[in-house]
């Protein structure tokens, strides 16, 4: 499959990539190994993302990547990496190449000329004196040549080409039209042709190509020069040639490929190269299989069947990545004729480039689009792509109009299916919420993500519809559904390799963490989160989850660092998502450290937006708090009343415990005392531990303003021990604080072991300890073996232990990081 001689399930690039990595790993073992890839841009998409990832992800392997580009090159895989430029001959150095070309005697200024112009590139000393005339030679009196340099050196190899006898350029060109260079299949075309191999003798000798056990030009732009020199017909007979002497049987894509360079017009060789990029398909080919339908689009005389044919070169492109093209050619395949199912298609296309392109917000109304036209011709389409489309609107928020009601009445208003299934009613029930609010349909909801949790899904299903189960889960408040479907979601998107799904369930799965209590295993998550990031070049995830994780350890550098990196996203800054939880990372931050006024402020512009519901819901229970503490409880009164409609709406004991703590909080005397309890008691049954320790330290700070000393030492001390346990440093110092006053004395915090690990180390040695070999560590995090054993000699020191036996019992006791809540 990596190699694509065998057809099968297309290979995720990335874990192609980790296969490359650990092969280099091993052959490094022996000695230092150098891999050198020339002329990077002319790398193919898929190949550059692979090895820009392996080398991203080289650590303590003795293996060096180098890429040599040509200026200017924006190469976006391979962003990041170290740049060495390298700079041209010294005067000296160069005027010494130049003499060993042209050791006779040089007009002064011709010869002062050509080192100016070449700059001290050598290939350019080499070359561009071979190009030049007599007359140029002589006195410089040829006119002056203003194209690029590149462009110069290439007409000097045209002139060289142009030099040699006619059957001589004739064989070159059956070369250069050759790209794979097989020497067996040149000689029959070049025969084909009436020439022989004997007239290769003239290239030979001006070193312009080599002929061993495969052809092997001087440079690429020999190749070019060759190729490009060619008029239209004679490029239509070499093509024609070898075609004819390519095996039909044991080649046939690169047949189709020559036949379709031959066709000068529409030509029904299309139905080859279809064949042809149905096997490419097949072996995860995309980049060749959109090569293929794009020729063959072009070679389509029927408008109709042009326009599909140009749709799936389309697809194929955004498949592989290069979303421009993909556009260009939806232009053309909308300028031919479509049917309704055709544009449907095109138009769902152009919304999922955009959204990916430009954002939500943006992409938005196309999605819109396509999943109305797609209802009756493909219904199962059409809801994935309403799907979609809710997804990105709840993710725009914040838009002028349309937005999640728009979508949802579409939703509500298409045909209703025979047999609803546990993603119908998903989206029906989140559609319903959209349209008459969140009474109507939480319960609905409910429903949908409990049969997502108890009945399973297929893996195709699961990695489409997991990511909206999960957020409705969180969004009812559903804390069981959300910890399954989080942790079953992660384990299918590692299983198979799908990097499109795996980061944003990481941050599902992380922020079900943090509010699980289980900083350190939200912690390793956002590790892995990195470690996606720098494989795919990517630092939004990374950046996210630092978000939602920095806040509640009570780092405001952090934090901050974490929302300035967050809003200067230009595709971000905009979405109503982000900017939500950005101030809900700020209120939790704030009421942490005990500054109300900028939790409240922060935690009323969270809540702006309710219909987006998760985070905004998380910003309104700490308005509340924030409110009581600046002393608005009038505003305080009302979010409780608002909280108290999701709560009775939703039922879960977590959504009845965060209620009961809420109207606690703006009530007196044994009211407030009954709500504290009641709330402790709900959360106690559920597994959000950050939520209950918060709950006991506000009980216990209530306590203590009421006299009651010994009760508010009593729930002040566990939600201590809790807080410090869990990493919550802000809140557990709140409750020291309050310990103090209650004039209990209070440790100061001792610092841990695993604070001498760094996060990855931290991740590692879980991992370890809970049993994991070294490679599927290192599949885990696109990580080599040999460098997950480097990390684990690392923390055997600091830690002071010899193997992996004494992790378990040395590392302080947490969840294993993928265990089911």
């Amino acid at each position: 499959m990596a190699f694509g001689l065998s057809e099968g399930d297309p290979p995720n690039r990335f874990l192609l990539g980790l296969a490359i990595l650990n092969r280099l790993a091993e052959t490094a073992a022996a000695r230092p190994l150098i891999c050198l890839i020339d002329d990077a841009q002319w790398l193919d998409r898929a190949s550059a993302q692979i090895l820009g990832f392996v080398s991203r992800r080289l650590r303590a392997e003795s293996v060096g990547l180098v890429f040599a580009v040509r200026e200017p090159v924006e190469e976006r895989d391979l962003k990041g990496l170290r740049q060495l430029t390298v700079e041209g001959l010294d005067d000296r150095d160069a005027e010494a190449l130049l003499d060993s070309v042209l050791p006779g005697r040089l007009d002064d200024h011709v010869r002062s000329r050509i080192l100016a112009e070449a700059r001290g590139n050598p290939l350019a000393l080499l070359e561009l004196p071979l190009g030049l005339t007599a007359a140029d030679l002589a006195g410089g009196f040829a006119a002056p040549d203003a194209r690029p340099l590149t462009s110069r050196i290439e007409q000097s190899f045209v002139r060289q080409v142009q030099s040699l006898p006619p059957s001589t350029q004739k064989l070159l060109l059956v070369a250069a039209a050759e790209p794979v260079g097989d020497l067996v299949l040149l000689r029959r075309a070049a025969q084909s042709l009436g020439v022989g191999m004997e007239a290769a003798s003239p290239a030979l000798s001006a070193g312009l190509v080599e002929l061993r056990t495969r052809v092997r030009f001087r440079h690429p732009l020999v190749r070019s020069a060759s190729y490009r020199t060619a008029t239209s017909s004679e490029l239509t007979e070499v093509h024609r040639a070898l075609a004819e002497a390519t095996d039909r049987q044991a080649d046939p894509d690169r047949r189709a490929w020559h036949l379709a360079r031959a066709a000068a017009g529409p030509d029904e060789v299309v139905a080859e190269l279809e064949h042809s990029a149905n096997r490419a398909q097949a072996r995860g080919g995309v980049a060749a299989a959109a090569a293929f339908l794009g020729r063959a689009a072009e070679l389509t005389p029927d408008a109709t069947r042009r326009g599909v044919r140009t749709l799936a070169a389309a697809w194929a492109k955004y498949q592989a990545g290069a979303f421009d093209t993909a556009l260009a050619l939806l232009d053309a395949a909308e300028l031919s004729t479509l049917d309704e199912l055709g544009l449907a298609r095109s138009i769902l296309l152009r919304g999922q480039i955009t959204f990916a392109v430009r954002g939500a917000a943006v992409g938005l109304p196309l999605l819109i689009e396509a999943a109305g036209r797609l209802e009756a011709l493909d219904p199962g389409l059409s809801r994935q792509t309403y799907r979609d489309a809710l997804y990105a609107a709840l993710t725009a928020g914040r838009l002028p109009s349309g937005g999640v009601v728009e979508v949802a009445q579409a939703v509500l208003a298409a045909p209703p299916t025979p047999q609803p299934g546990h993603a119908d009613k998903l989206l029906e029930g989140l559609a319903v919420v959209a349209t008459d609010g969140y009474a109507a349909g939480a319960p609905m909801l409910r429903r949908a993500v409990t049969a997502f949790r108890t009945e399973g899904v297929s893996r195709e299903e699961g990695l489409g519809w997991l990511p909206l189960a999960c957020r409705m889960a969180h969004n009812v408040w559903d804390f069981d559904s959300w910890s399954v479907l989080s942790a079953r979601l992660v384990d299918l998107a590692r299983e198979t390799g799908t990097l499109s799904v795996l980061p944003p369930s990481l941050l599902l799965r992380l922020s079900n963490r943090v509010f699980a209590g289980d900083l350190a295993g939200a912690d390793s998550l956002a590790v892995e989160a990195v470690t996606i990031g720098e494989a795919t070049g990517s630092r939004f995830f990374a950046q996210y989850g630092a978000l939602v994780l920095e806040p509640w350890r009570g780092r405001e550098s952090a934090t901050r660092h974490a929302i300035e990196a967050v809003t200067r996203d230009r595709l971000l800054r905009s979405e109503g998502k982000v900017l939500t939880a950005t101030q809900w990372a700020t209120a939790v931050l704030h009421n942490g450290l005990g500054r109300y006024e900028e939790a409240y402020i922060a935690a009323e512009q969270g809540y702006k937006n309710p219909q987006e519901m998760g985070l905004s819901f998380s910003s309104l229970v700490e308005l509340v708090e924030a409110a009581v503490r600046t002393g608005r409880l009038a505003r305080a009164t009302e979010a409780v009343q608002s909280l108290s409609e999701l709560a009775q709406a939703s039922g879960t004991d977590w959504a009845m415990g965060t209620l009961a703590g809420a109207r606690a909080l703006v009530s007196d005397g044994e009211a407030a005392d009954a709500l504290y309890q009641e709330g402790i008691e709900l959360l106690g049954r559920t597994e959000v531990r950050a939520v209950l320790a918060r709950a006991r330290l506000l009980y216990g700070e209530w306590l203590r303003r009421e006299n009651r000393s010994l009760d508010a030492r009593n729930q002040l001390g566990t939600a201590h021990r809790m807080l410090s346990r869990m990493g919550a440093d802000a809140f557990a110092e709140r409750a020291r604080r309050e310990l103090q006053a209650t004039g209990e004395t209070v440790r100061k915090p001792v610092v841990e072991t695993r604070a001498k690990l760094t996060p990855q180390e931290t991740q590692i040695a879980r991992l370890a300890g809970d049993g994991l070999t070294n490679p599927e560590i290192g599949a885990q995090l696109f990580l080599s073996p040999h460098t997950i054993e480097w990390h684990l000699r690392k923390v055997y020191a600091k830690l002071g232990i010899s193997s992996r036996k004494q992790l378990r019992t040395t590392l302080p006791d947490q969840p294993p990081t993928t265990a089911l809540a």
